[in-house]
């Protein structure tokens, strides 16, 4: 489907539901926005950040109260040495160059990823982000840094069965509630929307848990491209859905249909 047809039937078809509390973006196609003009990888992934700071405004604009990117993840590592430098640059100076923007805006920024191994110079940018927006009360900009799914549910895992080793749980008691607690989103509410750009059609180990009852719109425009426009197309496509959560609606009637 073409981005102009996409945008056209999500705005204009009868909303149903209300809009996402929160919405979670998987930035995909800045190597092949960059290859289809001939650029370096890296101009690809620099215009991808210039489109990080749009998608941040409009969730501010749309008063959306929680937005997850996910920035860089545990496989990020393998890509090549001088890619790898070039997003943890960018990382960089995005945080310099427009932490004191979201803090001005009362953005709170919070940071997902395992931080063990990291660089001393990355770890101290993020947990610097944090402190100085944790008194915030705007959007929550979470960032998932250096983060798996399968990685936290692992760790989460490992948290629980600790506690029965050492005779502080009884496993009878391990539920879902359980899990969720010791996961690095435990005080963050589950995505409602989740969105990837480039037609792809995956979470790649993107809060493969909190997904449970997400809805995903995969937009055909590349990351680089992702501005306001794209963001209200995808919670308009987001409202027209039916959530049920398992459940079965009351049955609406005539009147109320029409």
């Amino acid at each position: 489907m073409a981005e102009s047809d996409f945008l056209e039937m999500a705005t204009t078809a009868p909303e149903i539901g209300a809009a996402p509390r929160h919405v979670a973006l998987i930035m995909d196609g800045n190597g092949r926005w960059a290859a289809a003009r001939g650029l370096p990888r890296f101009e690809g992934h620099r215009r991808g950040v210039e489109a990080l700071r749009r998608a941040v405004r409009a969730a501010i604009d749309l008063k959306i109260s929680y937005l997850t990117v996910y920035s860089f993840s545990a496989e990020n590592w393998a890509r090549p040495r001088e890619e790898v430098q070039s997003l943890l640059g960018l990382l960089h100076r995005f945080i310099r160059n427009d932490l004191a923007e979201l803090h001005g805006n009362n953005v709170r920024v919070r940071v997902i990823g395992a931080r063990a191994d990291l660089a001393p110079e990355i770890a101290d940018l993020l947990r610097e982000a944090e402190q100085v927006t944790q008194a915030n009360t705007g959007l929550t900009l979470v960032v998932a840094f250096n983060y798996g799914a399968r990685q936290e549910i692992a760790a989460a895992a490992r948290a629980l069965a600790e506690m029965v080793a050492e005779g502080r749980l009884d496993p009878e008691k391990i539920d879902a509630d359980a899990i969720a607690a010791r996961l690095d989103t435990a005080d963050i509410p589950d995505p409602d929307l989740i969105i990837r750009t480039s037609g792809e059609q995956r979470l790649s180990n993107f809060l493969l848990w909190q997904a449970a009852y997400a809805e995903f719109v995969f937009l055909p425009i590349l990351w680089p491209d992702f501005d306001h426009a794209a963001l209200v197309a995808a919670i308009a496509e987001y409202k027209h859905r039916d959530r049920r959560f398992g459940r079965v609606q009351p049955a609406r009637s005539a009147t109320t249909a029409s």
